[in-house]
């Protein structure tokens, strides 16, 4: 029975890797942005300089530097971008942020559940990163070819006018 428990666990931690993955691809996709116009604010600004890499002999600095230059860019973004704009673009950030957490709270819950399967099993240390890379495939998989069929089915159903 603790086998099956293990083997339950496992698979239910993947799960919880792969619904987050698959929801925030379609929340995602489907969110209202108006990306050419965002885009085209994009490009009106220019790209701040490159920094020299010598800044990176003193790290601390060259993280200032950075961030300095970074938050620069972006204040001039948001002056060319319109409200609306803005607010998109807020909207989407923080759907991907709020998947993201989620997906990373499971995929810790997973490499827990993966390592006390392999303890059990008394596999070695490396199946444990073998099954975590295979389940971290596995889930991207799911959500590539699960959103490639929906798209396929909108777009097959949309040419003969249903």
């Amino acid at each position: 029975m603790e086998m099956a428990i293990a083997i339950v666990g496992f698979l239910g931690g993947w799960l919880l890797v792969a619904g987050p993955i698959y929801q925030a691809a379609t929340e995602l996709g489907a969110e209202a942005v108006d990306r050419a116009s965002i885009s085209a604010a994009y490009e009106a600004v220019p790209a701040p300089a490159p920094d020299s890499p010598w800044w990176w002999l003193v790290p601390p600095v060259a993280m200032w530097r950075r961030q300095r230059i970074s938050r620069a860019h972006h204040e001039a973004m948001l002056k060319v971008m319109t409200e609306e704009q803005v607010t998109q673009l807020l909207r989407f950030g923080a759907k991907a942020t709020g998947w993201l957490i989620v997906a990373l709270g499971a995929a810790f819950i997973a490499a827990k559940e993966t390592w006390e399967l392999v303890e059990l099993l008394e596999w070695r240390t490396w199946t444990f990163f073998a099954l975590v890379v295979a389940g971290v495939f596995a889930a991207v998989l799911f959500m590539t070819l699960r959103t490639r069929r929906d798209q396929q089915m909108i777009e097959q159903r949309s040419m003969i006018g249903l």
